[in-house]
C-alpha cells in the first residue's frame, strides 16, 4: 500500500518510489522558494526565497535552516559547478554569479551584445564547465521579485557562457519565457521549459527537448505538456526520468515524455533537486515550504 501523496499513472512509477516514505515538510516561512541546490561536501542544501531577497541553507546533518545570504539580489536559480562552486541567477542584479571558494561573488554574465540581461532565472553547468541559463523577464516585470524595468534585449533567450573565454552566446531564441532546464544523464540532451502562458493567452506550458552539439543546440521539439499549471524547474534522475514542478506537486515523466506518476504537494511547486548522501532524496521547493521525500532512484551527482 502506497501513501496517498503518490498517484500512479503507470505501473512503472512503482519502481521509482518507496511505499512507506512520506512527504516531509522540512521548513516553512518563505514567500516563494526557488532554486534548490545540493552541496554534498557539506551535506547542505541552498535555496532562494526570492521576494524576501535572501538565500537559505538547510543543514542535512541536524535539520536546521539558517540564512545563507541576505540580501541576495533576489536570487532565483542556483546550481553547483564541477568544482563545487555555487552558481546563481539574480533578478535584481540581472546577472549570473559564481561564488568562489574564498567567498568572493563574481559576476560571470550580465550582458548580451552590450545590452543588460532581463532577469536570469535558472541555470545548469555541464561537465566541461560551460554555464547554460535562461533569461525571461519575470524579475523586471514587477517589483515583488526584482525591480520593474524595460527589457533592453526585447526578447527572452537561452544562453551559454563559454568556460574558456567567458563569452555569452544565445543558443535558443524562439522561446516566449524560457524557464527551468536540465541535462539528460549523458548530457546529450538539454530539456528547457517554456512558461510563456504566463504572458500570452494560450501560450506554451511545456518542456522542449534539444540535442546538444558542442556549444550549440539542435532540434527543440515539444517533449511534454503540463496538465496542471506550469513546468517550472525540474531535474533528471540517473535513468533519464524527469521530475518536474507543477501546480499540484511533482510530475514524473519517463524518457519518452509520458506522465507516469505524481507526488501531490499541498502548495504550488517551483523547483526540485536531488540530494542526500545517496542522492535519493528529492527536495521540493513549495511556495512557502521546503519539502522532501525519499525515492527508489537516485539523481545525477552533477550540477544539472
Amino acid at each position: 500500500m502506497y501513501l496517498p501523496h503518490l498517484v500512479f499513472e503507470d505501473r512503472a512509477f512503482g519502481a521509482l518510489v518507496l511505499p512507506n516514505c512520506r512527504l516531509e515538510a522540512l521548513w516553512t516561512g518563505a514567500r516563494w522558494i526557488e532554486g534548490p541546490a545540493w552541496f554534498p561536501a557539506g551535506r547542505y542544501l541552498l535555496f532562494s526565497d526570492i521576494p524576501e531577497d535572501r538565500m537559505m541553507r538547510y543543514d542535512d546533518t541536524d535539520g536546521s535552516v539558517s540564512v545563507f545570504r541576505s540580501p541576495s539580489q533576489h536570487s532565483n536559480g542556483n546550481t553547483r559547478d564541477p568544482q563545487g562552486r555555487l552558481v546563481s541567477c539574480h533578478h535584481l542584479g540581472r546577472c549570473v554569479t559564481r561564488t568562489e571558494f574564498d567567498g568572493t561573488v563574481r559576476v560571470i554574465a550580465d550582458r548580451f551584445q552590450g545590452r543588460r540581461l532581463n532577469s536570469p532565472n535558472d541555470v545548469v553547468v555541464s561537465s566541461d564547465g560551460a554555464v547554460w541559463f535562461t533569461d525571461p523577464t519575470y524579475g523586471i516585470d514587477m517589483d515583488y521579485e526584482g525591480q520593474r524595468a524595460e527589457s533592453e534585449i526585447g526578447a527572452s533567450h537561452v544562453y551559454r557562457i563559454d568556460p574558456d573565454s567567458g563569452d555569452v552566446a544565445a543558443v535558443a531564441t524562439d522561446f516566449v519565457k524560457p524557464n527551468g532546464l536540465a541535462f539528460s544523464p549523458d548530457e546529450s540532451l538539454l530539456y528547457i521549459a517554456d512558461t510563456g502562458a504566463s504572458h500570452v493567452e494560450g501560450g506554451p506550458r511545456h518542456i522542449r527537448r534539444f540535442r546538444v552539439r558542442g556549444d550549440r543546440l539542435q532540434g527543440g521539439e515539444v517533449f511534454a505538456e503540463c496538465s496542471n499549471g506550469f513546468f517550472d524547474g525540474f531535474r533528471c534522475d540517473r535513468l533519464g526520468n524527469l521530475w518536474c514542478s507543477s501546480a499540484e506537486g511533482v510530475h514524473c515523466l519517463n524518457p519518452e515524455g509520458a506522465l507516469i506518476g505524481r507526488i501531490m504537494v499541498p502548495e504550488v511547486v517551483a523547483n526540485v533537486c536531488f540530494g542526500g548522501p545517496k542522492m535519493n532524496r528529492l527536495f521540493i521547493a513549495g511556495s512557502t515550504t521546503l519539502y522532501a521525500t525519499f525515492l527508489n532512484v537516485s539523481g545525477l551527482n552533477v550540477s544539472g
